[in-house]
């Protein structure tokens, strides 16, 4: 019996160290200037911020992720994107489950406030979001998210709320 509770305690503590390194990791980078691969970062704060109009949107065809901050609450995380007739697309799959509304806080954060900061390739762009939730551009939208990502991203899951759709539209 005493072995039984000595073991029980020692992988207690054992099990400790990870989860105390991971909470750690993930406190740490809150305050940190951007996400990183795994956690949640802080305000992005390094980086030219862009001036003047809008970019040809179409080199996000060639990166993977940007990174995306909320200024309420000023927290960044990395996020898949997309570019269609001109303009940049943002979106949250799984917002119809109870897990996704509580592991992906950020999409009912932004469409209570949609004031944002985009930094991709080292430039920031201050950005509104603005929820699509439906019309007849879903089709093209979907299609191009698709063709990059292996997403099950269509008009009927942006119209259905399992996905929900941001515009990254220039901030007045």
């Amino acid at each position: 019996m005493k072995i039984v509770k000595r073991l029980t305690l020692v992988a207690f503590c054992l099990l400790l160290i990870p989860g105390s390194a991971v909470v750690t990791a993930a406190t740490k980078q809150r305050f940190a200037d951007g996400p990183n691969r795994v956690f949640s970062g802080g305000r992005l704060e390094s980086g030219e911020l862009h001036a003047g109009p809008d970019p040809d949107w179409s080199f996000v065809s060639e990166i993977s992720t940007i990174e995306l901050q909320l200024l309420d609450p000023p927290r960044s995380r990395r996020i898949w994107t997309a570019e269609y007739a001109g303009k940049l697309y943002v979106w949250s799959g799984y917002m119809d489950t109870v897990v996704g509304r509580l592991w992906k806080r950020w999409p009912i954060q932004a469409e209570r406030d949609g004031r944002a900061v985009l930094r991709i390739d080292g430039v920031r762009y201050e950005r509104q979001l603005l929820r699509i939730q439906s019309g007849d551009i879903l089709d093209g939208i979907s299609a191009v998210i698709s063709g990059k990502y292996p997403s099950r991203t269509t008009r009927a899951a942006v119209e259905t709320g399992a996905v929900w759709l941001f515009e990254a539209a220039p901030r007045n």
